[in-house]
C-alpha cells in the first residue's frame, strides 16, 4: 500500500509561486509516510471560444485531475495574486469540482493555502481567505500557520498566519524566496503532512 500524498496544486505564471510549491514540498518530505505530489493547471485565454489552453507541457509538474484530488490525504492550493484574488485558471478548475462536493470527496481532509504578489500590500491576505472559501464549502479542514513559527514574527517580506506568502519584488529574480518565506513554506507542508497522518473521527 503506497504512502498518503499531500497534493500541492497551484498556478504560477513567473515562477515565484512554483517556488513556494516545491518548498511546501519539501516541508512534506520532512514527515515521515507521506509523499508530496506537486500538480499544476493549464492556464486560460481570454477567448470565450478557448476558454483552456490544455496544452500539456513538455516539462514540470503534470496537470491535475480530479482524481488527484480526491485520493489526497490533505492538499496545499497556491496562487499568485490577481486583484485580491486567486488567478482565473486555478480557479477555473476548482470551479470544475463540483462532482467532488456532490461526492463529499474531501469531507474532513486538511487543506492550506499560500500565494504571491509583486507589491507587500497586494492583496496576500484577501487572496488566501478567498482561497480558503471554496476549500471550506467542500467540507475541508482549513490548516494556517500558528505563531509558534518564529518566522512569521521576523519576517519583512511575506508570511501570514493565513498561510504563506511571497513578495516578489522588483529587480529580484523569479522564484527567489527570502529564508523566512521558504521556512514557512515548509512549516505548511510539514502541518499538512502531520495532520493527513491522523485519523478524523466520523
Amino acid at each position: 500500500m503506497s504512502d498518503p500524498y499531500v497534493l500541492i496544486l497551484y498556478y504560477s505564471r513567473h515562477g515565484s509561486t512554483e517556488a513556494m510549491a516545491r518548498q511546501v514540498a519539501r516541508g512534506v518530505s520532512q514527515v515521515k509516510g507521506v509523499e508530496a505530489r506537486l500538480r499544476t493547471v493549464p492556464a486560460v485565454s481570454a477567448e470565450t471560444e478557448r476558454p483552456v489552453i490544455a496544452d500539456v507541457p513538455d516539462q514540470g509538474p503534470v496537470y491535475c485531475d480530479h482524481e488527484d484530488l480526491s485520493g489526497c490525504a490533505a492538499l496545499a492550493l497556491g496562487s499568485p495574486t490577481r486583484f485580491g484574488n486567486m488567478a482565473a485558471a486555478l480557479k477555473y478548475f476548482i470551479d470544475s469540482t463540483s462532482s467532488l462536493w456532490i461526492s463529499g470527496a474531501l469531507i474532513d481532509k486538511p487543506a492550506g493555502v499560500f500565494t504571491s504578489t509583486a507589491s507587500l500590500h497586494g492583496g496576500q491576505e484577501s487572496t488566501l481567505l478567498s482561497m480558503a472559501l471554496p476549500l471550506l464549502h467542500h467540507g475541508m479542514i482549513y490548516v494556517g500557520l500558528p505563531y509558534s513559527a518564529p518566522e512569521l514574527q521576523a519576517t519583512q517580506s511575506g508570511g501570514t498566519p493565513y498561510g504563506p506568502s511571497h513578495w516578489a519584488q522588483a529587480g529580484a529574480l523569479d522564484g527567489q524566496l527570502s529564508e523566512h518565506e521558504a521556512s514557512l513554506c515548509q512549516a505548511l507542508g510539514r502541518r499538512l503532512a502531520r495532520f493527513a497522518l491522523m485519523e478524523v473521527p466520523a
